[in-house]
């Protein structure tokens, strides 16, 4: 306290004025005093204003790398036909949360020594439409002697693949199979082991039994338990049910006219890529479609995932067309004029976005419709399949990541 305020509240107390008014004019002077010391004096620098903080922004949108681990032995042919139809709509439902994650899936399939192969492994990817290229190829065969090579896969899928190592990604592997791992061979890593290197990778291992054996049973629980995932039993077949919309037939032509406006530009390596994903695109069954179309218009509305094609590319300022050499173009465009080239580019730009627009509104109703089916379903007690098991699953561990369904 101020000597000069210590002698005003003497006076005052001095002064025989009652206590109350005694006290108030004690607090006035001592506003007054302090209202004195908020002044600026000359030569002080001034006082940095007061400002709310600023929100937290996360570093990077929410990220999801999810690894699909399949026996693809011969009593797998149900989950395996199953899966090729279903790709498209997890990897729709993965990218419908709140907060539109990043998504990258991977896949290996696996058999067992003395088959034609033991293990095939397709590297994490945002190019969905190159992974269902891959599953495509994938056919049920092999086996018969009851265990398979589970260690091998479990391993390649923690070790082999391009997994990041920022913090805050949502990172999981789904092994998928209906017999266990032979525990007889050499130079082969336990399943332990390769739990114990994705927990410490922060990766989480949910395992989904197909079938009944009991053998298997014990261990795909010890695997989700140790691996911090979840375990889930479901029919030999996947139990996958086919969900139709009464959008997807008129999905199904707007696909058909999206695919009139692609143009591959490059490598023809690189224009063969393209066209064969159109085609595939072309030629899977309208639910597939569908999902496919909701999934691209999540994701911007571009023609594909991957590499773009030259109007998704130009339009994203990914290339400038006038630096794009005439022989990387269409043979149909090589033969145009400069003025020609850019008359056709625009026009086809032009027919997408009209397109997009279209497209984006049959996704949001079907998006809803699904939801309402899914749900119905789910109540019947018909919502354990392959599918509804994985997005069950993603739909619990995912939340800890900041991303919401």
């Amino acid at each position: 306290m101020s000597s000069d305020l210590f002698r005003r509240i003497s006076r005052f107390a001095r002064s025989g004025l009652r206590p109350q008014l005694c006290l108030l004019a004690v607090l006035l002077t001592a506003s007054a005093v302090f209202a004195y010391s908020e002044q600026v004096l000359p030569g002080t620098p001034p006082r940095p204003p007061v400002v709310d903080p600023a929100p937290i922004v996360p570093a990077h949108a929410p990220r999801i790398e999810a690894v699909f681990v399949l026996d693809t032995t011969g009593s797998m042919s149900g989950l395996i036909e199953g899966a090729k139809q279903k790709i498209w709509s997890i990897a729709n439902q993965l990218a419908s949360a709140q907060n539109g994650p990043q998504v990258r899936l991977g896949l290996i399939g696996y058999r067992d020594r003395g088959d034609h192969y033991v293990t095939r492994r397709f590297d994490l990817s945002e190019d969905v439409d190159a992974l269902y290229a891959q599953l495509r190829q994938f056919t049920a065969d092999g086996g018969g002697d009851g265990p398979e090579s589970v260690n091998q896969a479990l391993h390649e899928a923690v070790t082999r693949i391009s997994w990041s190592a920022d913090q805050g990604v949502y990172r999981v592997i789904f092994l998928v199979g209906d017999a266990p791992p032979h525990m007889d061979y050499s130079n082969d890593v336990p399943y332990p082991r390769s739990v114990e290197l994705a927990k410490a990778k922060g990766i989480v291992v949910n395992a989904i039994q197909c079938g009944s054996d009991g053998n298997t049973a014990r261990v795909w629980q010890s695997i989700a338990h140790s691996g911090q995932g979840a375990f889930s039993a479901i029919a030999q077949d996947g139990g996958m049910l086919a969900m139709t919309t009464p959008m997807d037939d008129e999905m199904g032509r707007l696909n058909a006219e999206l695919a009139g406006t692609a143009i591959g530009y490059g490598t023809t390596a690189d224009k063969d890529d393209l066209f064969g994903k159109m085609e595939r695109a072309l030629a899977a069954a309208p639910s597939a479609v569908a999902s496919r179309l909701s999934y691209l218009s999540k994701k911007g509305g571009k023609l594909n995932s991957g590499r773009a094609d030259l109007v998704d590319a130009v339009e994203s300022g990914e290339v400038e067309f006038a630096e794009v050499p005439v022989e990387a173009l269409p043979e149909a465009m090589q033969e145009m004029s400069r003025d020609e080239q850019h008359d056709y580019l625009r026009q086809k730009t032009a027919e997408r976005e009209s397109l997009r627009q279209r497209i984006a509104g049959l996704v949001e109703q079907r998006d809803a419709y699904v939801a309402k089916e899914t749900a119905k379903l789910e109540a019947e007690g018909k919502g354990d399949g392959f599918d509804a098991e994985v997005m069950e699953s993603i739909r619990r561990q995912a939340v800890d990541y900041g991303i919401v369904y």
